[in-house]
């Protein structure tokens, strides 16, 4: 297998109004440089320039518009909760390679514009490519950023190889490569941050490109869901969450624990009969205290704590 990967120059500043298609058709010789199974990668910063997606004022204002909730902070950096369901640092709000004193906000909707773009780009060249709208993020675990797919259209955005075995006969259980984040990721090695190349080209996994007319389930579909990611909370943030146990706090905590996993946890408190330690451990694992019954000699140290799962 071989993939290349190419960025063309030349490309003009974007502005609120602009016509994409014909932008990435021109910087692509009218579409000349491009054949069917192509990816076509534009950066959500182009894509939010051409609709109007960029302001002047106060970048703090925009992250708190932008944001569903905070999912942690570490002095000046905030990691919130997107209304797209991304997880990022300052909600996608970027004060670079734009106009000084002005800001850009990501798409209001990345698929809809993969989805216009694949389509102007089917109609005026006769191509049929894969887009992905790409945005960088940080990783957990991980120091760095890459780039991922905020938006997709025609393509496979994740391959399933769970229920398949490999070379040796081991089942794959949980195999899910993230391929349009991976074509993302290969895409801005040759767009870079300050080449003023917003558009590239992926070649060589036509395979991942959906016929015309079916523009797939978009990147919608990478998004964990609020509940399913291991990390909902930061940790100082989940320990005064659970503390707090306000209800609207529950779902980033994710689905209650089996109660193996609860007693193992409250075996580990150094104070068993705290009842506010006991009390914000059942809260993070999805249950909730139901009362207390006091022991034989009708004190706390041997009373019995009622417990049972959260149902919504």
């Amino acid at each position: 297998m071989r993939i290349e990967v190419w960025a063309p120059d030349g490309v003009p500043e974007v502005t609120a109004g602009d016509d994409l298609a014909a932008l990435v058709l021109a910087a692509l010789g009218d579409g000349a440089d491009l054949a069917d199974g192509d990816v076509v990668s534009v950066t959500s910063k182009v894509v939010s320039k051409a609709e109007g997606r960029t302001r002047t004022g106060d970048r703090d204002g925009a992250i708190d518009e932008e944001s569903v909730r905070l999912v942690a902070r570490r002095g000046a950096t905030r990691i919130v909760r997107h209304r797209l369901g991304l997880t990022m640092a300052a909600a996608g709000v970027d004060a670079s390679n734009v106009a000084l004193g002005s800001i850009v906000l990501l798409p209001l909707d990345p698929d809809a514009s993969a989805r216009a773009l694949r389509r102007g780009i089917h109609e005026r060249a006769g191509v049929n490519v894969g887009v992905v709208v790409t945005d960088t993020a940080g990783r957990a675990w991980r120091e760095g950023q890459t780039d991922i797919a905020v938006g997709a259209a025609g393509l496979v955005v994740a391959e399933d190889f769970a229920g398949r075995t490999d070379p040796h006969g081991n089942p794959l259980a949980v195999t899910l490569p993230a391929v349009a984040d991976e074509l993302a990721g290969a895409a801005e090695l040759v767009l870079g941050k300050l080449s003023g190349r917003p558009f590239a080209v992926v070649r060589g996994r036509a395979d991942l490109v959906l016929p015309p007319g079916k523009d797939g389930p978009g990147a919608t579909a990478l998004v964990r869901p609020e509940g399913g990611d291991l990390f909902g909370w930061g940790a100082r943030e989940a320990v005064v969450r659970a503390l707090a146990g306000a209800v609207a706090d529950r779902m980033p905590f994710g689905a209650p624990a089996d109660r193996g996993e609860l007693d193992a946890a409250l075996a580990a408190l150094p104070d068993p009969t705290d009842r506010t330690a006991v009390a914000a451990v059942c809260f993070a694992y999805g249950w909730q205290v139901d009362g207390w019954d006091e022991g034989p000699s009708g004190s706390r140290t041997d009373g019995v704590c009622r417990v049972s799962p959260v149902t919504t």
